[in-house]
C-alpha cells in the first residue's frame, strides 16, 4: 500500500471527488476494456482521501456522515459507474473491518489509505482447527480485488445438526487466487473477479460471525460504543449502492440535455433535437424520475443518520422499507436512463458514448441481489401483509 497524500480530515471531500470526474470520464473507456479500474485512477482515489471514510479515527481515518459517503460515491459514478461500484464495495467493506476483533483491525489498519475488499455469499469452506479455521473454495464477484490489500471472505462452516455457520474471515489478498474471469456486460470495469482460497490458514481474532453481526452484536471492543458503528450493516449496504444508480442517471441526463443541441432527428425535419416537442417530455420524465430516487435515497439516508445519532431502535418495517427504497431508487434511475438511450439516437451507440455504458451498468446494478428492485418489493410486501419478511438481511 502505497502512502498518499490525503488530507487528514473529510473537509471538502466531496468536492476533491467531483475534480476527479475529468480524469474518471476520461479513464471510462479503459477501466471498461481492462476490466478493472485503472491504477491511475486507484492512485487519484487514494489522494483524495476516498478509501478512509469508514476508516476508524484512531488509524487516521474520517468516519465520515453516511450523507457525506453517499454524496461521494454519487460523484465517483457520474464519472464512472464501474469506479464509483468498486469504491463503494471497498468503503462497505472497511466499515465491516472496522467491527473485527481490535487485534484483527491492528493488522487490517496498517494506514489510514488501506483498501479493503470482500465477498458476501458464502461459497468457501471454513474448518475449525487449533487456533482458527482453514478455508478453502471459490468466491465470485470480488470486486476491485487486484488493487486491495485485504479481503473479507465470506464461508460456511457446515454443521451437521443444523443450517452452516456464515463468517466473515480477513484474508490478505496476497494469500488468495485471483481469477481472470470478469467478462461481462455491466459494470464491467469493476474487477469483480473470483478469488480463490486453498487451504488458507485464518486465525481465529480474524474471524467475525455474520449471524450475530446481523443482530448488532460484534466484536470490537474499541468501537462497540461509537455510535458510528452501531449503523446496521445491511442498511449501510442499501445506502452505499443508491448513489451509484443515481451517478449513472445524474451523469447520462446531463449528457443528453448537452447532446440534443449538437444533433438532429433522423429523418424529419428536426435539425437540432432540443427543438423538438417529444425531447422536452423526454427529458422531463427521465428528470424527474431521478429527482424521485434522489428523494428516496434522501429519506433512508437520514432515518440511518438520526437512529445512529438517537440512538433509536428500528421496527420491523423500517428494516424491510430501507431494502426497497434502495431497489425502487435503482429501478427509476434505470427507468430514467432507459428513456434516455431510447431519445440518443443510433450514434449513441458507440463505445465511446457514456449513455450506451450507463445502460448496461443499471441494468448490471439492477441484477444484484440484494438491490434487485422486485426482490425488495416483495420482502416489504409480505411485512405490510402482516408476515415474517422472509430474510435476515435488513
Amino acid at each position: 500500500m502505497a502512502p498518499s497524500a490525503a488530507p487528514p480530515s473529510d473537509a471538502g471531500l466531496v468536492e476533491r471527488v467531483r475534480a476527479l470526474q475529468p480524469l474518471l470520464r476520461e479513464q471510462a473507456l479503459r477501466t471498461e476494456q481492462e476490466r478493472r479500474v485503472t491504477a491511475e485512477v486507484v492512485s487519484a482515489l487514494t489522494d483524495a482521501g476516498v478509501y478512509r471514510m469508514n476508516v476508524p479515527r484512531r488509524y487516521g481515518g474520517y468516519q465520515s456522515r453516511l450523507s457525506t459517503q453517499v454524496e461521494v460515491l454519487g460523484e465517483l459514478s457520474a464519472g464512472c459507474g464501474s469506479t464509483g461500484f468498486m469504491a463503494l464495495i471497498q468503503a462497505g467493506c472497511s466499515y465491516v473491518a472496522a467491527l473485527f476483533p481490535d487485534e484483527a483491525q491492528d493488522e487490517i489498519f496498517t494506514g489510514p489509505d488501506v483498501r479493503v475488499g470482500g465477498t458476501l455469499i458464502p461459497d468457501a469452506l471454513a474448518v475449525a482447527v487449533d487456533g482458527g479455521y482453514v478455508v478453502n473454495g471459490t468466491s465470485a464477484f470480488a470486486t476491485g480485488c487486484q488493487n486491495a490489500d485485504w479481503h473479507l471472505l465470506t464461508a460456511r462452516v457446515e454443521s451437521a445438526g443444523g443450517p452452516p455457520e456464515v463468517l466473515w474471515t480477513a484474508v490478505p489478498v496476497s494469500d488468495l487466487e485471483i481469477l481472470d474471469d470478469w467478462f461481462v456486460s455491466g459494470l464491467a470495469g469493476s474487477g469483480s473477479n473470483s478469488v480463490v482460497a486453498r487451504d488458507v490458514f485464518v486465525p481465529a481474532h480474524r474471524v467475525l460471525p455474520v449471524g450475530p453481526l446481523l443482530g448488532g452484536d460484534f466484536p470490537s471492543k474499541a468501537n462497540a460504543d461509537d455510535p458510528f458503528y452501531r449503523m446496521p450493516v445491511l442498511m449501510l449496504f442499501c445506502a452505499w449502492t443508491a448513489p451509484n444508480a443515481l451517478g449513472l442517471a445524474r451523469a447520462a441526463l446531463a449528457e443528453f440535455t448537452e447532446r440534443i443541441h449538437r444533433r438532429g432527428i433522423t429523418y424529419t425535419f428536426h435539425e437540432r433535437q432540443f427543438e423538438a416537442g417529444v425531447t422536452h417530455l423526454q427529458a422531463a420524465e427521465a428528470a424527474l424520475k431521478i429527482s424521485c430516487a434522489e428523494l428516496l435515497t434522501a429519506e433512508f439516508v437520514a432515518r440511518i443518520e438520526s437512529a445512529a445519532e438517537h440512538d433509536t431502535p428500528y421496527t420491523q418495517e423500517e428494516r424491510a422499507k430501507i431494502r426497497p427504497q434502495s431497489g425502487y431508487t435503482t429501478r427509476l434511475c434505470k427507468e430514467a436512463v432507459d428513456l434516455i438511450a431510447s431519445a440518443s439516437g443510433a450514434s449513441s451507440l458507440h463505445r465511446d458514448v457514456p449513455v450506451q455504458r450507463a445502460v448496461r451498468d443499471l441494468h448490471a446494478l439492477s441484477l444484484h441481489s440484494f438491490v434487485n428492485p422486485t426482490t425488495n418489493l416483495e420482502l416489504y410486501g409480505r411485512v405490510l401483509a402482516g408476515l415474517d419478511a422472509g430474510t435476515p438481511f435488513l
